[in-house]
């Protein structure tokens, strides 16, 4: 197992081929920064240890030859990896002349990747990316490489490629639609449709016919037949969010779709075959409903198949500086066309909250904070509630002189780092301040 996470850099003003290149490279376990000019490039190389460039030669305004001259010339020890969709002699031999370990051409596979790669990493890790089988699984846009979330890929990689009917169990914002979607577009049928439906977001008088489709004339305003969403996901999936709140009347339809494999629209007595994959998914407890006679048991079992417990982002707190990363990148392009960085100081406050809102509160916070930064993003960008948050989570217990010096960081956030005003508040001496800090 390594040690720690090699640092590559990709640069490349197209933004497909940074998400595949992300996507490759974290599978094998590697740590990237991301970067859409030779400007913002620059940037990361001068604050950030990197321990290979991967960059395009053809960018708009500097291209790839003058980022590759700037390392040469500052980090002459950095191993450089050209990938180009405009292949030409004349670039290959300026760019080997200019100490290019690497020269691949766009467009490659996986396993060119990775062998270029390997070529271009010193001697050290080259071993580590042969062995493929040791490295973190990733689907669609599911980040992480922490246990709860390798078990959860582990369960994807055996159902994506059949039909079985799937149960996802997981707190609000966790991305329960984000592993149907991985199960549906990872698979063999991911050329057929995926539908969503929200059971909680449609009337309980509307669910059935958004599900099933209605004829002309079963109710006011039904002016034409219209299939479900069970039609349109014929030979694909449909995914059911919320799944607990539907009625008792939409669960007892659902129950003879699961076990007749038909379905028979509002308003009429013919009934379809369907060849359909169930992905339901709530954050209800269902046992709990069942007990209490509000959700049918026997529907349940049909359901739950295959179960997917899904952990709440506090069950995988070692998950979150790769999900920062990506929203970093994500807002970062979207909202100032350029990579954004955070502090070490702010991703450690972000490591240290519990997350009651899971990943779609890490990335509304996310979103915000790179509105509101400069350069980076920093504490003063954080919500004041996350900043003075000193509660950890219920299994974890600290040492009273980690809890100290926990208390002593909170201060001098509170002061604007001032040592002076931070000593005064704590009643101890500036040296004394240090002291603490330091060990």
């Amino acid at each position: 197992m390594r040690l720690r996470k090699e640092n590559i850099l990709i640069v490349d003003d197209d933004l497909h081929i940074l998400e595949l290149l992300q996507r490759h490279l974290h599978s094998w376990n590697y740590h990237t920064y991301r970067a859409v000019s030779v400007k913002e490039a620059v940037a990361i190389l001068k604050d950030t240890h990197v321990d290979l460039l991967i960059t395009d030669l053809k960018m708009p305004q500097i291209d790839g030859f003058e980022l590759i001259k700037f390392v040469t010339e500052h980090y002459p020890d950095l191993p450089k990896l050209v990938v180009t969709g405009f292949p030409s002699v004349q670039d290959s031999l300026k760019a080997i002349k200019s100490g290019v370990v690497e020269y691949l051409t766009k467009p490659f596979t996986k396993g060119e990747l990775q062998a270029a790669v390997a070529k271009a990493l010193p001697k050290s890790v080259k071993e580590v990316v042969k062995n493929d089988t040791a490295k973190p699984k990733q689907h669609g846009e599911i980040i992480g490489a922490s246990e709860k979330i390798e078990e959860v890929l582990q369960i994807i990689d055996r159902v994506k490629d059949n039909k079985a009917t799937i149960f996802i169990n997981g707190e609000s914002g966790t991305g329960k639609e984000l592993v149907a979607r991985a199960i549906h577009y990872e698979g063999k049928f991911s050329k057929a449709p995926f539908i969503p439906v929200n059971c909680g977001g449609i009337p309980e008088n509307l669910l059935e016919a958004e599900l099933f489709g209605y004829t002309k004339g079963a109710f006011t305003g039904a002016d034409k037949d219209r299939k479900g969403a069970f039609q349109a996901a014929q030979g694909g999936t449909i995914f059911l969010d919320e799944i607990g709140n539907a009625s008792l009347a939409v669960q007892a339809r659902l129950l003879r779709v699961l076990q007749e494999k038909e379905v028979v629209r509002v308003g009429a007595q013919k009934p379809e075959k369907i060849d359909v994959r169930v992905i339901a998914a709530t954050n209800n407890n269902l046992r709990e409903m069942i007990k209490k006679q509000t959700f049918r048991e026997d529907l349940y079992y049909r359901l739950s198949v295959v179960e997917i417990p899904l952990p709440a982002l506090r069950e995988r707190m070692s998950d979150i500086p790769l999900l920062v990363d990506k929203f970093l990148f994500k807002y970062g392009v979207e909202y100032k066309d350029r990579f954004i960085r955070i502090d070490p100081e702010a991703l450690e406050i972000l490591k240290r909250y519990t997350w009651p809102g899971n990943i779609r509160e890490l990335e509304n916070i996310i979103q915000r904070a790179v509105i509101m930064c400069d350069k980076a993003v920093g504490v003063k960008d954080l919500p004041d509630h996350l900043k003075y948050n000193l509660e950890m989570p219920e299994n974890k217990l600290v040492s009273l002189a980690e809890m100290e010096r926990d208390y002593i960081k909170k201060v001098l956030r509170s002061t604007g780092n001032n040592k002076t005003k931070a000593a005064e508040i704590l009643q101890i001496t500036r040296k004394t301040l240090r002291h603490k800090l330091d060990n």
